[in-house]
């Protein structure tokens, strides 16, 4: 074991096992209510940052063109989002989220649960430093992915 100032000899191993472990959940959550992954990854970002262009659904899924009207056509005949004139400039169209995927919360209840327990053992001070480099790592992984990607996402 490692003392705090020190990381672990397996960190990067450690950390890449979660990030996959993440990944694959996410992938078995869009799957079981019958969802790819990257559908659902623009439900979250609608969800989370609210009606934006398909440009810029586009570039935060990291999709171009074609493959985001596509996203949105699928997303739109299952219910899901509608879209609506810009109400600031009438030549543009947003994406509205309308509805959540059916079964959503039950999919991700387990994971939830498990992750909160883990989340309740730790002490406020600790919690205070995870949510901080929860919100950091997030910022961060955006950044780096516009370098990864070409300038995609964010």
């Amino acid at each position: 074991m490692s003392t705090p100032e020190q990381m672990p000899e397996n960190a990067a191993a450690v950390y890449r096992r979660y990030l996959g472990a993440v990944m694959l959940h996410g992938h078995a959550g869009a799957k079981a209510v019958g969802l790819g992954a990257t559908d659902l990854y623009a439900l979250n970002i609608l969800a989370l940052d609210g009606a934006m262009t398909p440009g810029e659904l586009g570039r935060r899924t990291g999709l171009t063109t074609g493959p985001t009207t596509r996203l949105i056509d699928r997303l739109e005949q299952a219910g899901y989002v509608h879209r609506a004139a810009d109400p600031h400039d009438r030549r543009k169209v947003i994406v509205e989220p309308v509805a959540r995927p059916g079964g959503l919360d039950e999919a991700m209840t387990p994971a939830r649960e498990r992750i909160g327990a883990i989340i309740e053992g730790y002490s406020p001070e600790q919690r205070a430093v995870l949510f901080d480099y929860f919100t950091r790592a997030a910022d961060a992984y955006l950044e780096a992915s516009t370098e990864v990607g070409g300038g995609r996402a964010k």
